[in-house]
């Protein structure tokens, strides 16, 4: 995707808004955005669509995203932003080939990002899925998913996360303490691709780190 042109076909478009939905459909089934937590984002050139504030995520559909420029202003759809969105829109700039975001809360990164918080990331190493990951050739990689300390002031928790982003280029994702991850990816696709392996990847470190296997 080249992000700072839209999507030249609607039905491309279409398809993305569709698979989003889904994607987030399939991340309520497996239990990583309970109740009405967890949002979701797709971007085409200068428009982003986003989940609305408080949808069950087992039941979204493409009429219940929101339109929004890069600034955070409603275009179109119906209810509110998250206050979660301006979290979103920093990753876009700075991941400027980021064409999708997906923000889960699962048990393990609730785990490890408080486990590991006063380290400042989560290292997963040695691992055979770690070439799930965008430019990661070999199990021998090193993944350090930066940790940011939750709060609910989010314009200190955006200039971090920007701080956060710019100090790790590599990174596939980010996690707030305690709270959840971010990860993205050109499309739609490519972001899921990485969440499942991130998610794997934390259950077998949490296993470890805290069964002793």
């Amino acid at each position: 995707m080249v992000p700072d042109a839209p999507l030249h076909h609607h039905e491309q478009l279409q398809r993305e808004v569709e698979e989003l939905c889904s994607t987030a459909r399939q991340c309520y089934a497996r239990g990583w955005v309970p109740a009405t937590s967890g949002n979701f984002s797709l971007r085409s050139g200068n428009r982003v669509f986003i989940t609305a504030s408080g949808l069950d995520k087992g039941k979204l559909r493409p009429e219940d995203l929101l339109e929004i420029d890069l600034d955070g202003e409603v275009i179109g759809g119906q209810g509110r932003p998250s206050a979660e969105t301006a979290l979103h829109l920093v990753i876009y700039r700075e991941r400027v080939s980021a064409g999708a975001i997906l923000h889960v809360h699962s048990v393990w990164n609730t785990l490890l990002s408080g486990k590991f918080e006063g380290d400042g990331f989560v290292a997963l190493r040695g691992y055979e899925l770690l070439k799930g990951l965008s430019d990661v050739a070999t199990h021998e990689h090193e993944e350090r998913v930066p940790i940011i300390a939750n709060t609910q002031e989010y314009a200190p928790l955006a200039a971090n996360l920007k701080n956060v982003l710019q100090q790790n280029a590599d990174a596939h994702g980010v996690l707030l303490s305690r709270h959840g991850l971010y990860t993205w990816g050109e499309w739609v696709a490519g972001a899921r691709r990485h969440l499942e392996a991130l998610e794997f990847l934390f259950e077998v470190e949490g296993r470890r780190v805290f069964g002793g296997f």
